[in-house]
């Protein structure tokens, strides 16, 4: 026996498309009976609108409802091309999501447009939800129906405000959009905006005109006053011409809803579903520092592609995410390789990916919004569409997705497309193939000798354990310096000030020593999955042989690794940034920072990404700024809102060819708060950032935490 098959998304949409219209008419056929009955305080619901007029506007909206169910169900059939991605359980968490979208607290973080967006949306629902109500109360039986008295009079009053919303978030959009034109506003959309924003408002406007004269054919009774707009324009309509206008602005308010109806599934209006449902999707079972799973292709015989080349290798979600993309711009704002002039635009990208998919979709089907006439798109290649120079321009800082107020996941298909060009085409910046070599030949990116992995202990007052060699086959705490802390000449004495502050604070610490490898964060950020594996097994297998269940990482890149990415092939540790475990023992008095003394400058910090955006911690790097006594500044781009130092993804390695360097950029923006010093928890930021004030010709420090902290603990 066969296992049944769950129904598919459109399957279900095509299913209700078919029963909507007979469901419409049954409506129709029920408010046809008799026994309706005009309440002292309400209104006849059909008042004015002869029979035939009832009819037409149940056929055509029924039809036009069974349309509109009928483009998404095809819609739905481009997304299901994708491959499966479990988006399942975590019910709570999910409802949470749900309503944060629906409450409009993504769209916020940008107040004007936020408040546009809610008068908008919620002034539509209302609308909405208020016709339904109206239709529910005219198919019940006369001992049920509610809608009369003052229940009627709060619902005119509520109906009128709605109305009223709508039609100045409408007149807002177009201000702001063709008036004020902000920067990230101006895109090929403005055809299709124009359509979609004159549909709103005529629902608006027809409706309110429509209220207005049903009143004056009532006789402008005095209970309808609680209709606050429609009251006072009813007193524009003579008796005698009453029932003509109402008649007519019924009639185009009605056409204003269906045109609504048409351009819902077939223009970027359709963001109006599909957004809130990509909200509802957004959790998903692995951490969001971790990139996507792959077989272990160290054993694995049956693979025949790896990345994503055509719309097929993406999941269905990473194909669904181009519709629920409101092109809003928010991503491209804070993209630090589009600020710096590099050709990439996170938002670009999500309507190239969509494009290539509406356009080559089972059926044919709208793109995001509107092609240019001279992109002709013929065959399922992302490629044709997204260039090489974008893929490579993306520091994976992880800004665009933690902006994105419809949790839009961009980086992940960027990440897929970089596996392909590199596992499958060999295709990436030449200075990448020095990275991968010195990778794989020497452990580490320098290229530098494993057994030099100690030199940074050889002139510290202590002696630092190694695990597995003399005799010490324990530690509470691994600590794993990585290569930066290893051989890099600024970041080695981040080291020592990590290890003078645990030998402190009594923490019982070891380290690899040359068995310490690359963890693969470059090889894995910059799609060359392979090499990531044959490290990250390695290191897992000698983790694994000494018993090692804590570490302590200084470097955000090896803490994200560590943490979320090494359980993807069975390396499970308790994994702490260094930040939080010095926060953790300046709290607890194990270490005791009164030992230095005299005034102390004001430091800005700037976080890292794979620290902040990729694993949320935030708090514990300023605490331990903090705690040196030292007194914070921040930079205008902070926390979640940080820039990158333009190091992530493997940049480091690769050179910059086009427009101005991000670590320049950054360097200015710390430069800005007029500190004494620039405080960071990344030996990546450490060089970049450092790099770029000496470039800018100033003087200002730059150190890490650990380092800061180390002043006040220890009277050097």
């Amino acid at each position: 026996m066969e296992p049944r098959r769950r129904p598919t998304a459109s399957l279900v949409l095509l299913v209700l498309a078919f029963v909507t219209f007979p469901v419409t008419l049954l409506f129709w056929l029920l408010g046809t009976l008799p026994g309706h009955h005009v309440p002292v305080v309400g209104r006849e619901i059909f008042g004015n609108i002869p029979g035939a007029m009832q009819a037409a506007f149940y056929v055509g909206v029924g039809a036009f409802l069974s349309l509109t169910l009928y483009l998404f169900s095809e819609r739905a059939r481009s997304w299901e091309r994708g491959a499966e991605e479990s988006r399942g359980g975590r019910w709570r968490e999910r409802v949470k999501n749900l309503l944060i979208g629906l409450e409009m607290r993504t769209l916020m973080r940008d107040r004007a447009a936020g408040l546009m967006h809610a008068l908008i949306y919620y002034g539509f629902v209302i609308l909405f939800l208020g016709t339904v109500t109206l239709e529910i109360d005219h198919l019940l039986p006369e001992s049920l129906k509610f809608l009369e008295g003052n229940f009627y009079k709060v619902y005119s009053a509520i109906l009128d405000a709605a109305a009223i919303a709508l039609i100045v978030g409408v007149f807002w959009a177009v201000v702001r959009r063709y008036g004020q034109a902000p920067w990230r506003l101006r895109s090929k959309t403005k055809a299709e905006d124009a359509w979609i924003l004159t549909a709103l408002g005529l629902v608006g406007l027809t409706g309110v005109f429509t209220e207005a004269a049903r009143i004056a054919v009532d006789g402008r009774p005095d209970f309808e006053i609680w209709s606050f707009v429609g009251y006072p324009l009813s007193a524009l309509f003579p008796e005698s011409a009453a029932t003509g206008w109402h008649q007519f602005f019924w009639v185009f308010h009605v056409l204003t809803f269906v045109w609504f109806l048409v351009i819902l599934p077939t223009t970027k209006l359709r963001h109006m579903l599909t957004s809130p449902a990509n909200m509802f999707l957004a959790p998903r079972e692995r951490p969001k520092g971790a990139m996507k799973e792959l077989p272990n292709l160290m054993e694995a015989t049956d693979i025949e592609s790896i990345g994503a080349s055509v719309v097929s290798d993406l999941t269905w979600k990473q194909i669904f995410d181009t519709d629920a993309c409101t092109v809003c711009g928010r991503c491209t704002s804070v993209c630090p390789a589009n600020t710096t002039g590099k050709p990439l635009d996170p938002r670009e990208m999500v309507m190239k990916v969509g494009e290539v998919a509406a356009s080559t979709a089972p059926t044919r089907i709208s793109t995001p919004v509107s092609l240019d006439a001279e992109i002709v798109i013929d065959a399922d290649n992302l490629f044709d569409r997204v260039s090489s120079d974008e893929i490579w321009s993306c520091t994976t800082c992880r800004a665009c997705d933690e902006i994105c107020p419809v949790n839009i996941e961009i980086l992940d298909k960027i990440l897929d497309m970089r596996r392909y060009k590199a596992l499958m085409e060999a295709d990436f910046p030449s200075e990448l193939g020095k990275a991968f070599v010195a990778l794989e030949n020497q452990g580490n990116p320098w290229g530098l000798s494993q057994q030099n992995r100690m030199d940074w202990a050889k002139d510290l007052e202590f002696e630092v354990k190694v695990l597995g060699e003399d005799g010490v086959d324990s530690a509470d705490y691994l600590y794993w310096v990585g290569c930066a802390g290893s051989f890099d000449d600024r970041n080695v004495e981040v080291t020592k000030a990590t290890a003078r502050l645990l030998h402190e604070a009594g923490i019982d610490f070891a380290v690899l020593g040359p068995k310490e490898s690359c963890t693969g964060d470059p090889a894995r950020r910059s799609g060359n999955e392979y090499l990531y594996q044959q490290l990250a097994l390695s290191n897992i297998e000698t983790l694994n042989d000494l018993g090692v269940e804590k570490v302590i990482t200084q470097c955000p890149h090896c803490f994200n690794s560590l943490a979320n990415d090494y359980p993807q092939l069975g390396g499970d540790y308790e994994v702490v940034h260094h930040s939080q475990l010095l926060m953790e023992l300046v709290g607890s008095g194990s270490l005791d920072t009164t030992a230095a003394t005299g005034s102390k400058p004001e430091i800005t910090f700037h976080d890292p990404c794979y620290l902040g955006r990729h694993n949320d911690v935030y708090v514990a790097p300023r605490e331990v700024v903090a705690a040196s006594g030292a007194s914070l500044v921040e930079m205008e781009r902070n926390g979640t809102n940080a820039m990158c130092c333009g190091a992530g993804g493997a940049r480091f390695w690769m050179e910059e060819q086009t427009g101005k360097k991000v670590n320049v950029e950054r360097a200015e923006q710390a430069l800005a708060t007029g500190a004494a010093e620039v405080a960071v928890g990344c030996p990546y930021c450490y060089v970049m950032i450092d790099d770029g004030v000496k470039e800018l010709g100033s003087e200002v420090r730059v150190r890490d935490i650990s380092m800061i902290l180390a002043d006040s603990v220890f009277d050097d």
